[in-house]
């Protein structure tokens, strides 16, 4: 038998069971399966603590991870937290915070982030015309 019950807000059936959510820091993803109370359509589904837990861990992970990776970045191009923020923008409270894993750098930051990864001879380009000390 079909574990069911209603939702207190929509009011549509919902259903225990599994369904894969997408976890994301800065520029990683990983797909999760995440149990749960799920309706037959994509709408809002309701999750207890106990059903998040996976899900946390992978957001846990993924936050070392690419905190590790932007100081691995930073310090490859041989840049101070201070010069990075500057080239990279939030200033170098920011790179702090994103080296800690406090805090993901908004997208334009990680798209440049990846992108010095990828092609580091671009860091030429951008002091250019930023102003680094």
């Amino acid at each position: 038998m079909v574990e069911t019950r209603i939702h207190p807000e929509t009011g549509k059936t919902l259903r225990r069971g599994e369904r894969p959510q997408t976890v994301r820091f800065g520029s990683m993803s990983r797909i999760v399966d995440v149990p749960g109370w799920y309706p037959d359509d994509d709408s809002d589904s309701i999750h207890s603590g106990a059903d998040l837990v996976d899900a946390d861990r992978v957001f846990c992970e993924m936050k070392a991870a690419y905190a590790a990776h932007i100081r691995a970045v930073r310090k490859r191009l041989k840049l101070t937290q201070e010069e990075a923020g500057r080239l990279i923008g939030g200033g170098r409270r920011a790179f702090q915070k994103y080296e800690s894993g406090a805090m993901a750098p908004g997208d334009a930051a990680i798209a440049l982030i990846e992108i010095l990864d990828r092609h580091p001879e671009e860091i030429a380009f951008l002091k250019s015309f930023r102003s680094v000390a």
